[in-house]
């Protein structure tokens, strides 16, 4: 019988692979604040447009990508939680010395994505920006 390779907290191939999730994770968070950034870009050029061309009727176009980046915000928070799980899950496993050779390099996520989709729905990063953004919008509609 083979002995499998311990693994430790300083092993370069778990460093490596810590780093990775790090990666992927920073690269979620800032896919979300894009989204946040583009949306504000996007709805801002789009109720200008409207203010310029006096066709206040065309306002509400503005809250289409509203919600597709809100929604799309909301995917990439998800994502980003699911792979702080899959980030914590390995380090447990490092800490626990349970950590096998099949562990390293598994970059996805973990948990059911749609169901962390949904809960970062409710989330304090999603909602007060994204409610503010599509109430500005309204309240446009009722001052042009």
């Amino acid at each position: 019988m083979t002995k499998l390779p311990a693994f430790d907290a300083e092993s370069s191939s778990v460093q490596t692979h810590l780093k990775i999730m790090q990666g992927v994770i920073q690269r979620m968070a800032v896919n979300s604040r894009a989204c946040k950034v583009w949306c504000i870009t996007i709805v801002s050029a789009g109720l200008i447009l409207v203010a310029r061309a006096d066709r206040p009727e065309f306002v509400l176009i503005s809250l289409v990508p509203a919600v597709a980046f809100l929604i799309l915000d909301a995917y990439y928070l998800a994502l980003e939680r699911a792979f702080r799980g899959s980030y914590n899950l390995f380090v447990q496993k490092l800490a626990r010395g349970e950590l096998t050779p099949s562990d390293l390099y598994v970059v996805k996520p973990t948990g059911s994505v749609p169901r962390t989709f949904f809960r970062s729905l409710n989330s304090f990063s999603i909602w007060p920006f994204y409610a503010a953004l599509i109430i500005t919008v309204l309240v446009v509609r009722f001052l042009i």
